[in-house]
């Protein structure tokens, strides 16, 4: 293993957070190679920013000290990790494997067993704090692996995040990335209903939120999203559809875990409706736009 210091790494995914944390990456002096599904977002990312890219997650994971993904769900994961073109076929034995994508707990421990037989290390990292902290590299990171892995990988995640911590064995990562979720989904509920019914009263949303973000019922959501919210803006962030993956998952869970949901499984259905209304698109507070569309 190279010093973490200056590392050969690959980064496995160029979506809206993949392509500025691999950007920070190559900020903090790491040798970065990119692969992305669509090739030319891969070749734009090395346009803007340098570095190279790889036609297969194998190509670019050859030769890394650490291999970085961030794709869109569980089959996507298995995709680049798996079979002949799969990273784990070009990784060599110590070296370590960060999945920052929110997935299920299943395909976790699915594929911790298939990178520790392969002598790889596997730590499942997903991130909290939307595009901007991407961009602006403040994530926060909650980790499940080896508290070994984790050492080793903490200082290369430190170029994108705000606050990394393992919280325990492989998994439990992915599962405070589940509370998370849920917490949130019933915070926008919240809210949305708070300023839907400010204006059903006649009041004034912006006036409301001054004075009641001043007391318990504030939250980051109220100080970031309110003013979009009451201006009928769904462009930031976190989309719907994806949210609704998350929740699919943090559901499931609970099924088998026999924790109860039930402000989570009410909210994943609104979030059902803003889809019929079109928006998988739009951000999470759009639920305060289903409301408005009920008159």
């Amino acid at each position: 293993m190279r010093d973490p210091g200056m590392a050969k790494l690959a980064f496995l995914g160029m979506g809206v957070m993949g392509a500025p944390m691999a950007g920070h990456l190559l900020k903090a002096s790491h040798e970065v190679t990119v692969y992305n599904r669509t090739a030319a977002k891969a070749q734009d990312w090395v346009s803007d920013h340098g570095g190279a890219m790889a036609r297969t997650p194998r190509a670019a994971a050859e030769g890394a000290d650490f291999v970085m993904a961030c794709v869109g769900n569980d089959d996507d994961l298995r995709s680049v990790c798996l079979g002949e073109d799969g990273a784990f076929a070009g990784m060599g034995s110590g070296t370590v494997f960060v999945d920052h994508t929110t997935v299920s707990a299943k395909v976790t421990a699915e594929l911790y067993a298939a990178a520790d037989a392969a002598q790889i290390s596997f730590v499942d990292a997903p991130i909290s704090g939307g595009q901007a902290g991407a961009e602006n590299g403040a994530l926060s990171i909650m980790c499940g692996g080896d508290q070994g892995a984790y050492a080793r990988a903490e200082p290369i995640m430190a170029a994108y995040a705000k606050l990394c911590r393992r919280i325990g064995e492989s998994g439990a990562g992915q599962m405070t990335k589940m509370c998370n979720q849920i917490a949130i989904a019933g915070v926008v509920q919240g809210l949305s209903e708070a300023l839907h019914f400010a204006e059903k009263a006649g009041l004034d949303g912006r006036a409301v939120v001054e004075v009641i973000s001043q007391g318990a019922a504030g939250s980051w959501q109220m100080s970031n999203r309110y003013e979009t919210m009451l201006d009928d803006h769904f462009e930031h962030g976190f989309a719907t559809d994806w949210m609704r993956k998350d929740l699919g998952i943090c559901l499931d869970t609970a099924d088998e875990n026999g924790a109860s949901l039930p402000v989570t499984a009410l909210v994943d259905q609104f979030y059902k409706d803003v889809q019929k209304m079109g928006g998988g698109r739009w951000d999470t507070s759009s639920l305060f736009k289903r409301l408005r569309s009920m008159g």
